[in-house]
């Protein structure tokens, strides 16, 4: 029993730190009793480990450390293949794995497989005798085959082309085990243009999709739409497409999304022009995410001003508005729902009086403070007394610094904590330190005191972490005084990466 108990609360433990792939990988090492809770959650989606082949810099040997660890994992009868076609890896150890961690995953990423193993393959990491097109395509096979005889009960699958079309030609979706492998999948985030064959045998095997997010190609294979209809519980969907293509607004959206007008919680949709008028009849939303760059698609809020949206909690345009006014009506409906906001471009100075005025209810916003704006930042904090999170973003150098933390500190609410700030905006990150070390100090005399947490956005200067280094014992000060509990920096545009510093 306390052996159990152990495994339960170190497993609690670990699950916090699931997209923290360098501190879990650090657990491993720790003791056997560790490494066999830790290695189940670190596989449990090992695609999103921080590295990119795209970004530098990157962790080079995260790539071939997973594929030669998927290789020593591989069947013998995948080997010899593999053997007899002259491809080898070195692999961790001529021992057999101590775990068979396949098994563990939850996630699968095909497109990122493809990434890893082409990047092996451009670093000459892998030895081969056939043609490098050939290798690749028969070194996935193997691993997708094993995935697909190893994994129980995959929950997410992820199947972009892009970065290389080569592994798209896999028909691992026709392996007897990818049945069982799918049967209850839940999340599925793909590329329209994925061979027709893939949709057509997912629909038979997969009716009770949750979340589906496409991303619009060239073209739109054959079967799409006959996969979204065939769901029967489909509560979250992303659309990204970036041409004004009226045939994909009517065949997949008019068609296939009016039978989940009533069970869709979640809309996302990136893209150059979208006619926003079928959003209405999706009455039951949860969260609206909006990234649209033609002001014409905003137009189409005059279809949506005056529609109340009951359940509507999260509320997030991630590109320029160009309809203040229609926004601003929209929010004198259902703002006192709303529990996030965000606006990441230039608005004006309306905007932020009518969150002040309308959204009462606000945890978390996400907007800008312009020149003059400083008592528009006081109404805010004395009207949504539940906040507890602001990310301001570019514009902050237009508001005097100074005042903007001295009213933060003084007037945010109790429950307030967690402060993000787009360092950009004050040129450095020295300059950006200074200031907020006036803030922590006044904040220190709040009572009663609530720790606070900071988050840095940074650029993508290749300077950036030397600037964070050379500038931590601010923040080192202050975590220390029991001002600060959490630091962290994040890159711009990239919410799902996040570096503890």
């Amino acid at each position: 029993m306390p052996c159990q108990l152990l495994s339960d609360c170190l497993n609690e433990i670990f699950e916090y730190l699931e997209d923290d792939k360098i501190t879990l990988h650090s657990c491993l090492l720790v003791n056997r009793h560790y490494c066999e809770t830790a290695v189940r959650i670190l596989w449990k989606n090992i695609w999103n480990f921080k590295y990119s082949v795209t970004y530098k810099p990157f962790r080079t040997h995260v790539p071939l450390a997973i594929i030669s660890t998927l290789i020593a994992c591989l069947p013998d009868e995948s080997k010899d293949l593999l053997r007899n076609n002259e491809i080898s890896i070195i692999t961790p150890t001529k021992k057999p794995p101590l775990f068979n961690y396949p098994s563990f995953c939850k996630v699968l990423s095909i497109h990122v497989i493809d990434q890893m193993i082409q990047h092996i393959l451009d670093n000459g990491q892998l030895n081969t005798k056939k043609s490098l097109k050939f290798s690749k395509y028969l070194l996935s096979q193997e691993i997708l085959k094993m995935f697909m005889n190893q994994i129980p009960s995959l929950k997410s699958l992820d199947y972009y082309s892009g970065y290389s079309r080569k592994v798209q030609n896999i028909m691992f979706i026709h392996l007897s085990e990818s049945e069982s492998c799918l049967s209850k999948l839940s999340e599925l985030n793909c590329s329209s243009d994925i061979y027709s064959e893939f949709f057509y045998q997912i629909t038979q095997i997969c009716q009770n999709i949750q979340s589906l997010s496409i991303k619009f190609e060239n073209f739109i294979s054959d079967g799409l739409t006959d996969l979204i209809s065939s769901q029967n519980n489909l509560k979250s969907i992303t659309l990204r497409y970036y041409d004004n293509k009226d045939e994909i607004s009517k065949t997949i959206i008019y068609s296939s999304l009016t039978k989940f007008s009533l069970i869709l919680t979640k809309l996302r949709i990136e893209a150059y022009y979208m006619p926003l008028s079928f959003l209405s009849i999706f009455i039951n939303l949860n969260e609206l995410i909006l990234s649209l760059e033609s002001e014409e698609s905003f137009d189409d809020f005059n279809y949506l001003q005056y529609i109340h949206f009951s359940n509507l909690k999260v509320l997030k345009f991630l590109f320029k508005i160009s309809r203040i006014d229609l926004l601003i009506k929209f929010l004198e409906i259902n703002g006192k729902n709303l529990l996030e906001f965000c606006v990441d471009y230039d608005h004006n100075y309306s905007l932020n009086l009518a969150i002040a005025k309308f959204c009462p209810n606000l945890k978390i916003l996400s907007t800008i403070f312009m020149r003059n704006e400083l008592e528009t930042l006081k109404l805010i904090l004395n009207n949504c007394q539940y906040l507890e999170n602001i990310k301001v973003q570019n514009g902050i150098e237009d508001l005097d610094s100074k005042e903007f933390f001295e009213t933060l500190a003084k007037f945010s609410p109790k429950n307030f904590y967690e402060l993000e700030v787009d360092y950009c905006s004050f040129g450095s990150l020295k300059l950006l330190c200074e200031t907020l070390e006036e803030f922590f100090m006044n904040w220190k005399n709040r009572i009663p005191l609530k720790l606070i947490s900071l988050i840095i956005v940074t650029d993508y200067r290749e300077n950036i972490d030397l600037e964070v280094n050379e500038n931590m014992n601010i923040i080192k000060k202050y975590m220390e005084l029991g001002i600060i509990k959490k630091f962290r920096t994040r890159k711009y545009d990239d919410e799902e990466c996040w570096n503890s510093v």
